[in-house]
């Protein structure tokens, strides 16, 4: 038997149980791992919460790194003792997880593997976001909420390397602190003010050319505000709830603006896309050029608390279960 985290039912924090399952085994074209990190995303919260179904009961968690264990058949280019991180792998929180080998890219040397779990799936939304769905290039200034968040800090960083000048909105100072050492030109706390009239008169009231919104129904209508003529706003998450329906007018009145709903499973669709993402990440970690923030880890038995902590907004950075 191995430790994992079973949802035997949609729900709160509550419903995450801890206790054993049958050891896992590979299949044809998969690999076992012995999970080092498992890496905990909003996306988990609405697995749990029932927000995206899947079938029940499930082990949660999408991504993580490890040691591989064991081959499936089929499996060429990986050798057990390899270390290898993965994104959109269902049961990651576990002690050990089966993981498509297609999914499994090779954790390069300068890199370790709870930094390589940390940066799997925020890492690759934050390369998508800024290199596909919305090219910063120089002398864009980008508007990044929840910017001390996990993806929010990666969002900035890779802004700011593509010659972007980056706003960034955060909740504390502590945040406020971490979103400058990002590279943040400008930090809004937007408990204490206005964001969209903060962004206007940092602007001179021209708007910016992009809004990266990850937090959804608290945002969604002033970030429209905050945008130039042809401005984009990616709404790429709902931390604070679903957006209500949108009256396409809006984006006309607003100045013909872009809106848009990526997801990164889109954007790592293809074998081939997938390995060439995750290369120019991990060759902007492994240079120093991009910094992975692990803001807290929680041992495997205290997941509860951990979705307790992310969905409270208690948590900066990136965060992880430890399954040993």
């Amino acid at each position: 038997m191995v430790d994992a985290v079973v949802v035997r039912a949609t729900g709160g924090p509550d419903v995450l149980e801890f206790g054993q399952i049958d050891p896992p085994r590979p299949g044809a074209g998969e690999v076992l791992v012995d999970v080092e990190a498992a890496g905990l995303n909003y996306i988990d919260t609405y697995h749990r919460n029932g927000m995206y179904a899947r079938e029940l009961p499930f082990v949660p968690g999408n991504e993580g790194a490890g040691v591989v264990a064991e081959l499936g058949e089929g499996v060429t280019g990986l050798a057990v003792g390899d270390r290898v991180a993965w994104a959109h792998a269902p049961g990651s929180y576990a002690r050990q997880a089966v993981v498509p080998a297609g999914s499994a890219f090779p954790v390069p040397d300068g890199v370790d593997t709870e930094t390589a779990a940390a940066a799997m799936l925020q890492g690759l939304t934050a390369h998508y976001l800024v290199t596909s769905t919305f090219p910063v290039k120089p002398g864009d200034t980008v508007l990044v909420h929840a910017a001390a968040g996990g993806v929010g800090l990666l969002l900035t960083q890779l802004a700011k390397s593509r010659g972007g000048k980056v706003i960034g909105t955060v909740s504390t100072e502590e945040k406020a602190a971490l979103a400058t050492g990002a590279g943040a030109d400008e930090v809004i706390r937007y408990t204490e003010v206005d964001f969209a009239e903060e962004v206007a008169r940092i602007t001179g009231g021209t708007g910016v050319a992009v809004v990266y919104d990850g937090v959804g129904r608290d945002t969604f209508d002033r970030s429209l505000t905050c945008l130039s003529p042809r401005g984009y706003l990616v709404l790429f998450g709902a931390s604070s709830g679903a957006v209500a329906p949108v009256d396409p007018q809006r984006l006309n009145a607003g100045g013909s603006l872009f809106l848009t709903r990526p997801t990164l499973a889109h954007h790592i669709a293809t074998p081939e896309e997938f390995r060439r993402r995750c290369e120019e990440l991990f060759a902007a970690i492994a240079g120093g050029r991009l910094s992975v923030r692990v803001g807290a880890r929680y041992p495997l038995a205290e997941v509860r608390r951990a979705h307790e902590d992310l969905e409270g907004r208690r948590t900066t950075g990136k965060v992880l279960l430890i399954p040993g």
